[in-house]
């Protein structure tokens, strides 16, 4: 009996002391989800991504990109852009989620404002990732189709 629970002991042992940490000093990114998956006019969307990050230095930047798979040609359709995240204390093995928020062809304090193509619905993805301050880059993560109503 005593051989069968070290046996067990040790295999739990090895099996826990092999497990892989979920946090690195690379950021990770996840997609977590849109509020929505069609917008009409002054709707706001409304992006949830998890991350975790060991040394929880991720206070740098959010990038977003917009890319339209619908009219990639027209001005101002896709976009890069640059989000400062918030300071705040760090921590190791910070885990958690951050929203970022977009409104569809409308003027909203606080909130940036995306447009669609002229002249026909957009089916458009959103790309993000991320950077800390010892400047390493998170993995980019991509949402759903998301189609802008005309």
């Amino acid at each position: 009996m005593k051989a069968k629970l070290l046996m067990i002991l040790t295999c739990g042992s090895i099996f826990y002391g092999c497990t892989k940490s979920n946090f690195t000093t690379k950021p990770k990114l996840e997609f977590g989800s849109a509020s929505s998956t069609v917008l009409t006019q002054g709707q706001i969307i409304t992006f949830t991504l998890d991350f975790t990050d060991k040394e929880g230095d991720i206070q740098d930047s959010l990038w977003v990109q917009k890319i339209s798979r619908t009219c990639p040609t027209t001005p101002g359709v896709q976009f890069v852009s640059k989000n400062a995240i918030p300071n705040f204390t760090a921590t190791p093995n910070l885990k958690g989620k951050m929203e970022i928020r977009f409104v569809y062809n409308a003027n909203v304090s606080g909130i940036q404002s995306i447009v669609g193509c002229t002249n026909r619905n957009d089916t458009s993805i959103f790309k993000f990732w991320m950077k800390d301050r010892a400047q390493n880059r998170s993995d980019t993560v991509s949402s759903p189709e998301i189609v802008l109503i005309r």
